[in-house]
């Protein structure tokens, strides 16, 4: 049995054992992993978080789990305490992924020699090259300054949560902001539960600043997407979004630079 279809089945166990048709929300316990394991004989991974990762941002949920999904709605995995989780039926239809007609940016290749050398295609060479480039600042259209890596802390009716990594900016009024980035490289993809994480650790930490949550992301052909979110009425929402490619400064043609002049008089 593969590793997916082993954790498709003890999810589905965990799921199964709380889940009644009336119920649009339900928690279980860390430790209920270990039961159904030894329940159904599966060899449990060594970091039990995987199984809850990898259905949050890797994999999509098991089938007979999304077929018990409300209309309209779709089952999504959060946080709920510390080892404890929950299922929720969240509003369908919130597919972060890039938009394949959105018209790209060179931008001059400030990367080192070195970190282009032995860069691979995950989240940390993401994140190495967005900050190297400053495409935080080219985004959002602050000055900003990378304040911590790999954030982990306890939020209160969160529990423990992880930001990729966290910005603060000012604006030329003097404003000042926090912006936690989220980066997913390869097949992991954004998750609007993630960038609900991401604003909980804002309001709890940082609540005299403003924030403006991003999302980074590879492009199968290297470029890279950058979103902003917010949380509106609807649930988590692009704001918006824009794509950069890294170039070799020659490879900025005349004609690019008078189309951005002309993009940005408009």
């Amino acid at each position: 049995m593969t590793s997916t279809n082993r954790y498709s089945k003890l999810l589905e166990a965990i799921f199964f054992a709380h889940f009644r048709k009336s119920v649009a929300e339900f928690e279980f316990q860390r430790e209920e992993i270990e039961q159904h394991a030894a329940t159904l004989g599966i060899k449990l991974p060594k970091n039990l978080g995987d199984l809850i990762y990898s259905f949050r941002y890797r994999t999509p949920l098991p089938e007979r789990i999304r077929n018990c999904a409300p209309a309209g709605k779709e089952w999504v995995i959060e946080p709920a305490g510390r080892s404890r989780y929950r299922f929720r039926a969240a509003e369908a239809g919130v597919n972060i992924l890039p938009n394949a007609l959105l018209r790209e940016i060179k931008v001059p290749d400030a990367t080192p020699g070195l970190i282009s050398m032995y860069a691979l295609s995950d989240e940390q060479a993401l994140l190495a090259k967005i900050r190297y480039n400053r495409l935080v600042d080219l985004f959002s259209r602050l000055t900003c300054y990378s304040l911590q890596n790999h954030l982990r802390t306890f939020v209160p009716k969160v529990g423990q949560v992880e930001t990729d990594e966290l910005y603060v900016g000012v604006d030329r009024e003097g404003s000042q902001y926090i912006l936690p980035v989220q980066a997913k490289g390869g097949k992991d993809r954004l998750s609007a539960v993630q960038i609900r994480q991401d604003l909980a650790v804002c309001s709890h930490k940082f609540r005299a600043l403003i924030c403006r949550p991003i999302g980074a992301q590879f492009m199968s052909d290297s470029a890279i997407a950058l979103f902003e979110f917010e949380d509106g009425a609807d649930g988590i929402r692009i704001l918006s979004e824009k794509h950069y490619r890294l170039v070799p400064p020659e490879e900025i043609s005349p004609e690019d630079l008078k189309r951005y002049r002309s993009l940005s008089s408009e």
